[in-house]
C-alpha cells in the first residue's frame, strides 16, 4: 500500500508494534527444551491480547498463528513438538492484521549457548537488512536494495536465497512490488513516498537452493544448509525509511 492518510499511518504503526511485542515475547521463549509449538503459542498470545489476528491464517488458512523454521527451514515452517537444542537456528515470522492493517517481522534466533554458525548466519541477515534499510528514500530502485542485500551477504560468506522476496505490504500480506534479495536487472521500480514495504533478507549457508517440504508450507534448503531470516517493515518518506516493525524504543526514521 501507499500511505496517503494520518490514519493510515497511524494504523500501520500499531501493526508493526504488534509485530514487535510478538517477536520480542517469542525471542525470549526460544530457549532450550521449549518446542517451535510453545514459541507459536506465545506468539498467538500476544496477538490475542493486543486485539490481533493473524494474517496467514485469515488469507492463506494457514494452520498457525505465527512460523517458526529450525535449521534448514528457512521459512513458512509449521510448529512442531520437538524440543530445541542448544546451538539450533531458529526463524520467527509473524504478520497480524489488526483493525484492516497488515505488517510482517521476522527475526533469527540462535539457540543459546549458541555456535558461531548460527551467530554468523544471523549476523549476515541482519546487516544485510540494515544496510538496505539505510538506502531506502523516494526516487531508489527497488532492484538496488536486492543489489545492496546480496552484497553484504557474499560479503559474509553465504549465499541470498532468489526464488523467496520481500514485498509491499499492508492491506494484505503480498502487495506490488516485489522485493529480490539482487539485482535480477531489467526495469525496476521506483520507491515512492508513502510506499510500505516489508524487507527480508533470506540468507542460505551455502547454495540458496531451496525446496517444498511435504507439509506444502515449509521451504528448505536443498542441500541442508542451515538458513537465516530477518524482516521489518518500512515507509518509504522524504528522510529515509521508518520503520514500524522495531521496537517502540528503537524506532527512527533512518537518514
Amino acid at each position: 500500500m501507499s500511505i496517503t492518510t494520518t490514519d493510515e499511518l497511524e494504523g500501520m504503526r500499531r501493526a508493526g508494534q504488534v509485530v514487535a511485542r510478538a517477536l520480542a515475547a517469542m525471542r525470549a521463549a526460544t530457549v532450550p527444551g521449549a518446542t517451535p509449538a510453545d514459541i507459536e503459542a506465545v506468539g498467538a498470545g500476544v496477538l490475542r491480547d493486543l486485539g490481533a489476528t493473524a494474517a496467514p491464517v485469515a488469507v492463506y488458512g494457514a494452520p498457525c498463528a505465527a512460523f517458526v523454521s529450525v535449521n534448514d527451514a528457512v521459512v513458512h515452517g509449521l510448529p512442531s513438538r520437538i524440543p530445541l537444542r542448544a546451538g539450533d537456528l531458529v526463524k520467527i515470522d509473524v504478520t497480524p492484521l489488526v483493525d484492516g492493517f497488515v505488517a510482517d517481522g521476522a527475526i533469527t534466533v540462535p539457540v543459546e549457548p549458541s555456535t558461531s554458525r548460527g551467530r554468523r548466519l544471523a549476523r549476515a541477515a541482519e546487516r544485510a537488512l540494515a544496510a538496505a534499510v539505510r538506502e531506502v528514500r523516494p526516487g531508489v530502485p527497488v532492484h538496488a536494495l536486492g543489489a545492496i542485500i546480496e552484497r553484504h551477504v557474499r560479503r559474509d560468506g553465504f549465499a541470498v536465497i532468489r526464488d523467496l522476496t520481500g514485498h509491499g505490504v499492508g492491506r494484505t500480506i503480498h502487495e506490488p512490488p516485489e522485493v529480490p534479495n539482487y539485482d535480477p536487472g531489467g526495469p525496476s521500480p521506483l520507491l515512492t513516498e508513502g510506499l510500505v514495504l516489508a524487507i527480508e533478507p533470506l540468507v542460505a549457508e551455502r547454495s540458496g537452493a531451496i525446496r517444498l517440504a511435504r507439509d506444502r508450507w515449509t521451504y528448505t534448503t536443498r542441500d541442508g544448509g542451515w538458513a537465516a531470516h530477518c524482516e521489518h517493515t518500512i515507509v518509504v518518506t522524504a528522510d529515509g525509511a521508518l520503520v514500524l516493525t522495531a521496537p517502540e524504543s528503537e524506532r527512527a526514521t533512518t537518514h
